[in-house]
């Protein structure tokens, strides 16, 4: 696999072919790589709607009014969109879910090897939400990890990709009962198979010049 082939050609995908699917087996790999993103400390501080069916992806879209009607085609064409929540805490019932199922996976050698990651992991969150106060943006930062890890996965396997931010999060919130469940969106993805009106297929890429987003020490 040549990355920087996938980095240079793949591109935001502007309009989805609504007859085309993603395969079963590929959303799949698309799934386990949501699941297995990284995030700091191992915290995990997300979880991931992904909406197929015309009814869920309508559901999406009718959050889209106004300002969001552009990016509302774009949900209803697409194979799969998938929502990106945040938990909106990081509270000891979550953490305590994290201790215990690394110990299942064998991830600790000893007690004390146990406890220090748990000691690591609290010291964050405290770090966070006490000391710095923006553990809000803290897990959003993770969320983004994901969010990145998808994208470049997705192209990875042919798969086009139209991240929106361009969205009502309140709306989108309310639609999906998220606030009952601890969560709140974040960003969507689109994902599925170009369009005939997606225009940005056909434009070159454009990013400055390697040596000046990039230092060698």
């Amino acid at each position: 696999m040549n990355v920087a082939e996938i980095a240079t050609t793949r591109h935001t995908s502007k309009a989805f072919d609504a007859s085309r699917r993603i395969p079963d087996e590929i959303l799949e790999q698309l799934c386990t790589v949501l699941r297995f993103a990284p995030s700091s400390v191992n915290s995990q501080p997300w979880h991931f709607i992904v909406a197929g069916s015309n009814e869920a992806k309508a559901r999406i879209g009718e959050t889209l009014k106004g300002t969001y009607a552009y990016n509302e085609p774009k949900v209803r064409n697409a194979s799969h969109v998938v929502v990106f929540c945040a938990r909106t805490d990081l509270d000891e019932a979550h953490l305590a879910n994290l201790l215990a199922q690394e110990d299942r996976d064998g991830r600790f050698a000893s007690a004390e090897a146990r406890a220090g990651q748990d000691k690591s992991r609290h010291y964050y969150v405290g770090l966070h939400r006490e000391e710095r106060k923006d553990l809000a943006e803290w897990i959003d930062r993770q969320v983004y990890i994901a969010l990145g890890t998808l994208m470049f996965s997705a192209a990875a396997v042919g798969v086009d990709a139209c991240a929106m931010e361009g969205i009502d999060t309140a709306a989108l919130d309310a639609a999906l009962g998220l606030p009952e469940k601890g969560l709140r969106s974040v960003v969507l993805l689109a994902l599925g198979y170009r369009g005939e009106g997606d225009f940005n297929a056909s434009l070159p890429k454009s990013r400055l010049p390697m040596a000046s987003v990039l230092s060698t020490l």
